[in-house]
């Protein structure tokens, strides 16, 4: 395959800088080579190695077991994500710097929707006052919002450390987190074009010393940071992914590493980021499709519309990467709901809105049954010699629940029952459902000797009274 021949001759030819000097060390010692020009080279019977050798059944475990996912080649998992500095306020709908309660009600929000499967973080919490409060809070907020897999991220290694030991807290012990682990960390260890970012590869050390499994993302944005051509991005993406891999690997060969190029779309006119393009579609679909070809278990970007409500451009540009990302095979498909205005905000009544299009999408990846039963050749016939319809056929009663999704929030109604009900878009639907859900729903999940225990051992800024009914 002539991308993945291009991505090795670049990790040969080209390699990359600005590694720590003892990681330097580690890939050398492993086959690695150095330039004249000092950039670290990884040889195409390096990068043999590595992909023969990086783990594949890996399990991104819940707090309770009921959530877990296992990374198997066509598992299809749908979450949130994005970081986003904003949020669309559900009483006033205007973009306001989001805060820690946010984070905490973006977690309950995804704990409740059925199509969810896991929460990234998708907030930045802008009310803490340094990045270890950030680091640390954030990690609370979403384990005590939900009971599915949490993905976060650090800033520094002895953030890691903590956010460890507070799941350690959690589980119980280090062994019983290290068996199961419920969090794990998103760690951008590239800035493209092909430069380590030294610190996020120090905290990617520290957390595959500590078993926390770990998603390698790079980002480099097509026609800015990488090559204009799908092609050459691509390329340069998977270089620089497989560069962070191997070093998971290097550093230890049971490591947990998600293989995540996330090659990302420039509109050239404005330079900002354009999520919803048709563009970022092929590039993610490509992408799962060669983390595929690799065998990797994977993750990808999708659902990072432009828009900046959840209106029908929002609608077609989640639905469409969304889609296609699922289809090509990607195992985890971030920032697939409530994420808004490419990436710098999150709104609420988004996310219960894409759980309805999230389920409606995996249910376009199930496979048809065909059997005796289900190709119907007495019901056909014996229906029409009959009654003419299949409505009251003991068949389509039997499987009118088992067979179908049937959506929580899309409206299917007449017009006239609409109308007779208020006439309301999905949109107000969505905004009182998303208030009651945040309203009633406080997970259970984290006993409150826990929650006192983590209280007493951290710096936890998320009040005592934001995990209970008011």
């Amino acid at each position: 395959m002539r991308i993945d021949e291009t991505a090795r001759d670049i990790l040969e030819t080209v390699g990359l800088t600005d590694l720590p000097p003892l990681l330097v060390d580690r890939v050398l010692a492993s086959g690695g080579r150095l330039t004249e020009q000092a950039r670290l080279t990884f040889p195409r019977a390096l990068i043999d190695e590595v992909l023969a050798g990086l783990q594949r059944g890996i399990t991104l475990c819940g707090q309770t077991p009921t959530q877990d996912m296992a990374l198997a080649k066509g598992r299809v998992f749908f979450g949130s994500g994005g970081a986003a500095p904003s949020v669309v306020d559900l009483d006033n709908g205007r973009y306001r710097d989001s805060r820690l309660e946010d984070l905490h009600d973006a977690a309950r929000l995804v704990d409740s929707l059925d199509n969810v499967h896991f929460f990234s973080r998708s907030l930045v919490a802008r009310d803490m006052p340094d990045a270890y409060s950030l680091d640390i809070n954030t990690a609370y907020a979403s384990l005590a919002g939900t009971a599915k897999h949490v993905a976060t991220s650090a800033s520094h290694p002895s953030h890691v450390t903590a956010i460890a030991e507070l799941c350690h807290a959690i589980a119980g012990s280090e062994e019983a987190f290290r068996a199961r682990p419920f969090l794990s960390l998103n760690v951008n260890h590239v800035t493209p074009p092909l430069r380590f970012a030294a610190e996020a590869c120090d905290v990617l050390a520290e957390a595959v010393r500590l078993g926390i499994p770990v998603h390698l993302n790079t980002f480099g944005q097509l026609g800015a940071s990488s090559p204009v051509t799908v092609a050459g991005s691509l390329a340069q993406t998977l270089a620089e992914t497989l560069a962070g891999v191997a070093i998971a690997w290097i550093l230890d060969p049971e490591a947990k590493a998600i293989f995540g190029p996330r090659p990302m779309v420039t509109d050239l006119r404005t330079g900002g980021m354009s999520g919803g393009s048709g563009e970022q579609a092929l590039l993610m679909a490509a992408s799962a499709q060669m983390a595929g070809h690799y065998g990797l278990p994977n993750s990808c970007i999708a659902g990072a519309t432009d828009s900046k409500l959840p209106d029908a451009q929002s609608g077609y540009e989640k639905a469409l990467t969304v889609t296609l990302a699922a289809q090509a095979g990607a195992n985890l498909v971030t920032q697939a709901c409530g994420m808004q205005a490419g990436l710098m905000g999150v709104s609420f009544e988004s996310y219960v809105i894409d759980n309805d299009m999230l389920g409606a999408i995996a249910r376009s990846l199930s496979e048809i049954e065909v059997s005796q039963e289900t190709l119907s050749n007495g019901a056909i016939a014996e229906i029409a010699l009959g009654e003419g319809h299949f409505l009251g056929h003991p068949q389509t009663l039997a499987r009118m629940q088992s067979d179908f999704l049937y959506p929580s929030l899309a409206d299917r109604r007449s017009p006239e029952a609409w109308e007779a009900e208020g006439a309301k878009d999905i949109r107000e639907v969505a905004r009182q459902r998303a208030k009651d859900i945040l309203a009633t729903h406080f997970p259970g999940h984290l006993t409150g000797e826990t929650d006192r225990a983590l209280r007493a051992a951290f710096d936890i800024r998320l009040p005592e009274t934001a995990l209970k009914p008011p």
